[in-house]
């Protein structure tokens, strides 16, 4: 249920225009400081994981892993995506309060 509600935000942070996809563009967003919650699928490689823990650990980034590849990209309107990262305070914090209540 909070996953659904979570993605449902996910949606509207994307038609929002506050959401990037794509390992490289994500990396650079939180290095950048733009990224204010990385969504790592549940479905990504190990080594994909490892990645964005530690970027997210050394430059405070919150980091939640939610849904498949699919379901990710489904909600960010692309074809299966492994990582996002929302680019707004506002609803990085809503999605992550959500999925940590």
């Amino acid at each position: 249920m909070k996953e659904e509600k979570a993605l449902s935000l996910l949606g509207m942070a994307t038609r929002a225009g506050k959401t990037i996809s794509g390992e490289d563009t994500v990396l650079q967003s939180i290095r950048n400081g733009t990224a204010f919650l990385v969504i790592v699928s549940l479905e990504a490689s190990d080594r994909s994981k490892k990645t964005f823990n530690d970027k997210c650990t050394y430059y405070d980034v919150p980091l939640v892993s939610l849904g498949s590849k699919e379901e990710l990209g489904r909600h960010l309107g692309k074809p299966s995506r492994t990582v996002a990262a929302v680019t707004d305070e506002g609803l990085g914090r809503s999605i992550y309060k959500l999925l940590k209540e």
